[in-house]
Parts: structure tokens; sequence; C-alpha cells
């Protein structure tokens, strides 16, 4: 009889998780050592000394189809009259005299040429006049 029963080797099918335990509680005390050192981060917040004023409402220059200029004034209840390019020069320097950050703003029909418009702004650049814009109707 032959009682020598042969030894097969077969591959292990188990994981061995004790070396993830290992680095897991290396990790674990290495945290719990280095948290309380840390500190918290800190942001510096601007600080408001005075209140804002109210914006100022925009001096709007509204230029028609036939190239006629108009003013509105809406620090005045926004009614719109009518001016010539001299007269528009005057009353934008009265204005912006008391009012430096005042805005104004160029209203122009969709018909009027670009160069009406460039036009009225060179002569708002020529008054230094800083805060201009261009009003648009959206879609």
């Amino acid at each position: 009889m032959n009682n020598s029963r042969r030894t097969t080797h077969q591959p292990m099918c188990q994981i061995n998780v004790v070396p993830y335990i290992d680095v897991m509680l290396v990790l674990l005390v290495i945290f719990m050592i280095t948290a309380p050192l840390m500190n918290p981060g800190q942001i510096d917040l601007p600080s408001v000394g005075k209140s804002l004023a109210p914006p100022v409402a925009p001096l709007e220059i509204v230029i028609r189809k036939d190239t006629t200029l108009a003013l509105r004034d809406h620090t005045r209840g926004g009614q719109e009259s009518p001016v010539s390019r001299d007269e528009l020069a005057d009353r934008l320097k009265r204005s912006i005299a008391k009012n430096p950050d005042q805005p104004v703003v160029i209203s122009a029909d969709k018909n009027v040429r670009y160069e009406e418009v460039i036009n009225v702004m060179d002569m708002l650049q020529q008054q230094h006049i800083k805060k201009i814009g261009l009003l648009a109707k959206s879609r």
C-alpha cells in the first residue's frame, strides 16, 4: 500500500488583510497627532467704513432717425427736451460740474448711421465725461 499522498499546491483564494490594517493604524496615529497642530484657515474680510451712496441716475442722449438730438434727465423725472449740439455740450458741462460721477447713456434709433453715434461720443469725450454707455433694447 502506498500511503503517500501526493500534495498538490493549490492557489490561495484569500487576501491577507493584516498589512492593510497595519498601514491604516499608522495613518490614524499620524492624523491624530497632526490634527491638533494645524491652524484653521482664517479669512481676512474687507471692512466697510461708510454706507454706499445710491447710484446717480444717468443722463440720456437720444439720437432720432433724422439725427436730431434730445436730452432726457432721469434725475428730473425723465422728461425729454430737444437740444442742439452746442446746447447739449453746455448742459452736459453744467451737469457734470455738479456731479462728476454722473453717467451718460446714448440711446440711438437703430436706423441712425454709426457715424452720428461716434460724433456724439467724440463730443462727450471732449467734455471729459468718463462714464459713457450705449442703451440697447433686449430681445
